[in-house]
């Protein structure tokens, strides 16, 4: 089959054949349908050592599937089943992963994959589509879910004015979730404004140009200084943007991967005596579920994150121009793209 592989830091990636995958006793192989291309990923390919990552390895984690193959002790999967898959893969047997929580398992790995034609996966991280959702679109479930653990996270109530540093795919999705769910004000803050309309499609209430004055701006277009601010970047000093932004006694949530450490000072979050959480991953047997019902469709539609729907062929030059700002948002690896 092709693959999209991983050779090392600095490397763009290249499209080669691999071996096909076979099930184990416990798995399932998919044809995949479609894979976003996540920031994580892009994280990934530059600091591999803290993910385990090394050459060969075949990024992807946003995948959705038909399964075309299962292993003997698969009982509650067929083949054309229509699947989204969870990409953290527990040992099946812990107290966590017994409560729909592999993310919390002592033996998790985050797997990958998904840039390719097919994937082997455990049949447990498998999820069967709602007849309303297409196929590719259930690559959107895992950020749709981490979006919506972000949230819960958050302890957002409805009414709460929600702040959000980031326009990216999660960011965004973090705005679809806080108006979903009842905010009054989402307001989206960036560097550029490329993703202004979509932000506003996908529920955002106002939006902001990162900066000198974001506090003030984001207080103007919020009604007041936000309840809760989240960090959806991932880069030194948001942080301490978002303490600084965030309301006295209000709570500012950590989601973006910050590789390499950051520095703020403390004294001003005790100051505001704020609270300070942080997120990562989701539940799969609650959130994951609510985030495929989502996909269903409404007046805010997680689908409007796509930007580009690609073959496997152009995939290394993509995932390199997205490490760059660009107009793109997500970007969908639909091997039978045509």
């Amino acid at each position: 089959m092709r693959a999209a592989i991983f050779d090392g830091v600095g490397i763009p990636l290249r499209i080669d054949r691999v071996e096909d995958p076979a099930p184990a006793a416990d798995e399932v192989v998919l044809r995949v349908a479609a894979c976003g291309i996540c920031g994580s990923d892009l994280h990934i390919t530059e600091d591999p050592a803290p993910f385990g990552i090394g050459p060969g390895f075949v990024l992807g984690h946003e995948f959705a599937g038909e399964v075309v193959a299962r292993g003997a002790e698969v009982t509650d999967l067929a083949l054309g089943d229509r699947v989204a898959v969870v990409p953290m893969r527990g040992c099946g047997h812990c107290e966590t992963c017994r409560r729909g929580d592999p993310a919390r398992c002592a033996q998790m790995v985050l797997i990958g994959g998904g840039y390719a034609e097919y994937v082997r996966v455990a049949a447990r991280q498998c999820h069967i589509l709602p007849e309303e959702v297409a196929l590719e679109d259930g690559a959107l479930a895992e950020p749709v879910s981490v979006a919506l653990h972000c949230v819960v996270r958050s302890g957002m109530k409805p009414g709460d004015r929600v702040a959000i540093l980031g326009a990216g795919p999660i960011g965004l999705l973090v705005a679809f979730w806080a108006r979903r769910l009842g905010a009054s004000r989402v307001v989206v803050a960036d560097l550029h404004s490329h993703q202004q309309e979509r932000a506003l499609a996908l529920g955002a209430t106002g939006f902001a140009l990162s900066g000198p004055g974001l506090s003030e701006n984001l207080a103007d277009l919020c009604g007041g200084a936000p309840d809760i601010v989240f960090e959806c970047v991932g880069k030194r000093g948001l942080i301490a943007a978002a303490v600084d932004a965030v309301r006295l006694q209000g709570r500012v949530v950590g989601v973006g991967l910050c590789v390499g450490g950051d520095q703020w000072d403390p004294f001003v979050a005790l100051s505001k005596e704020i609270d300070l959480v942080f997120s990562v991953f989701f539940h799969q047997r609650n959130e994951f579920g609510v985030a495929l019902d989502a996909l269903r469709g409404g007046p805010f539609a997680p689908q409007a994150l796509v930007t580009e729907r690609i073959d496997l062929s152009p995939v290394p030059q993509i995932f390199e121009s997205l490490r760059r700002r660009t107009t793109q948002c997500k970007v969908l690896i639909e091997p039978e793209f045509a």
